[in-house]
């Protein structure tokens, strides 16, 4: 399959971010879902951390819904989290055995159940079939960040939120930080000129080492590589893509969802390298190039006992704006300085008032909720799949050492996710070395 940048701007359209609405919260008496009743009921498929926090937030977010199915490809996740929600909703929990689905296929049947929002917490790897499967199935969905380890992926995750937008069906994002009132209003202002013009942008999403878990008996390959996924780039794509996807995600807002031409950069292992982290690296470094000549720098890293900085900063003809994630830092300096703190009035009143009480995380599922009982969909397909492209294309580079395009990082065929896995397969790919490993 043939596939240009041209068809994918074509395809993905330009968001537009002062577009965000944030949506009243009175549920509509008149929007029920199709069985004909108000209870929505929601199916969870991923139940790790993240999976079960996306739960409870879904839970919380709407008075008149239940949990109703459950999956995961292993049975001691799955009924960690069922006891966990159970703990702190019973009354809404009502997930019966029947609707107890484990293994690499019971995405497959809880999606056939008779549940009307699903929530995709999975390793990253699944993501496009079980986006797939959920839009085919009529479901609302939300969708954890990132979407696809692979340009072939990718592809398939667009074409799947297109069809969502077709069948009129709700596809709110994992990408929280476009939830985040502060980041809301201060990237607003970024796009309303307040800083003039942007001339250069940095970015950055350096952390510490995250977690590992050791191999116990009687665990098959595979079954150790998918509960240590995030070590493998054919099953998280990467911590550029897995993690740092948020930096790049803020960027891409920044710059108005306009995807940058071509990047630049290396990455490699420098303190990371034992065989139990499998196949990714622990930094990269980048250079994006967009159309009229920003550049944008991105770094990443996961080692521990090194300085931290998690922030985008973004320097414009008429000023400059700083966003840290780890002090809560809102600031625009330059013509038109202005901050956020505690004091700051929102331009939409009612924003300002739900920033003080309800998390990013919240919000995502709350404006979910509130667009399927409004009956006016919401989709972030469009800009969520620009920043996985972006991310994408940084990894490439990083590996192969290579310039690369974003027409080229699209149109890519590297197929890094095998069709078809059981418990008894082998599989692995060998450590990118810049300069030796090639571009396909």
């Amino acid at each position: 399959m043939t596939y240009s940048r041209r068809e994918f701007i074509k395809t993905a359209g330009l968001a537009t971010v002062g577009s965000v609405i944030v949506p009243n919260m009175a549920w509509a008496a008149n929007a029920s879902p199709k069985r004909g009743s108000n209870t929505l009921k929601i199916g969870l498929i991923g139940c790790g951390g993240r999976g079960t926090a996306a739960a409870a937030e879904a839970l919380n977010a709407d008075p008149d819904v239940v949990l109703s199915a459950m999956a995961d490809t292993f049975a001691d996740s799955l009924e960690a989290s069922y006891q966990n929600l159970k703990g702190k909703f019973p009354q809404k929990v009502q997930v019966s055995g029947k609707n107890k689905f484990v293994g690499l296929d019971a995405y497959q049947k809880l999606i056939a159940s008779d549940v009307d929002v699903v929530l995709l917490a999975t390793p990253t790897a699944f993501r496009p079939a079980h986006l797939e499967a959920a839009v085919n199935a009529g479901k609302h969905i939300f969708c954890e960040k990132p979407f696809a380890v692979d340009a072939p992926g990718l592809r398939r995750v667009m074409a799947a939120a297109q069809k969502a937008k077709e069948k009129k069906l709700s596809l709110v994002s994992g990408f929280c930080w476009r939830y985040h009132f502060p980041k809301r209003e201060t990237f607003g202002k970024v796009l309303n000129g307040q800083i003039g013009n942007i001339l250069t942008a940095e970015t950055t999403y350096n952390t510490g080492e995250l977690w590992y878990k050791e191999r116990q008996s009687g665990w098959s390959d595979m079954e150790y590589k998918l509960r240590n996924w995030i070590y493998y780039n054919w099953l998280s794509g990467e911590h550029i893509i897995e993690q740092a996807i948020h930096s790049i995600d803020m960027l891409q807002w920044a710059m108005g969802d306009t995807t940058p031409l071509r990047v630049t950069g290396s990455g490699g292992r420098q303190k990371r390298t034992d065989k139990k982290f499998g196949n990714v690296y622990d930094h990269f470094a980048l250079t994006y190039e967009y159309a009229d000549g920003v550049k944008a720098y991105f770094s990443c890293r996961q080692q521990n006992d090194t300085a931290p900085s998690y922030a985008v900063e973004l320097v414009g003809s008429e000023g400059r704006c700083l966003v840290d994630c780890r002090t809560g830092a809102h600031v625009i300096t330059g013509k038109n300085p202005w901050k956020y703190d505690d004091e700051t009035k929102f331009t939409d009143e009612n924003a300002y008032k739900k920033s003080q009480s309800r998390s990013m995380y919240q919000q995502e599922h709350d404006e979910l909720f509130a667009s399927i009982r409004a009956g006016k969909p919401l989709n972030d397909g469009e800009w969520m799949t620009r920043s996985n492209l972006v991310a994408l294309a940084g990894r490439m580079a990083g590996y192969t050492g290579q310039t690369i395009t974003l027409d080229q990082a699209l149109t890519s065929e590297e197929v890094l996710f095998p069709e078809h896995i059981s418990w008894d397969t082998k599989y692995d790919i060998d450590i990118a070395v810049p300069g030796i490993t090639p571009f396909k």
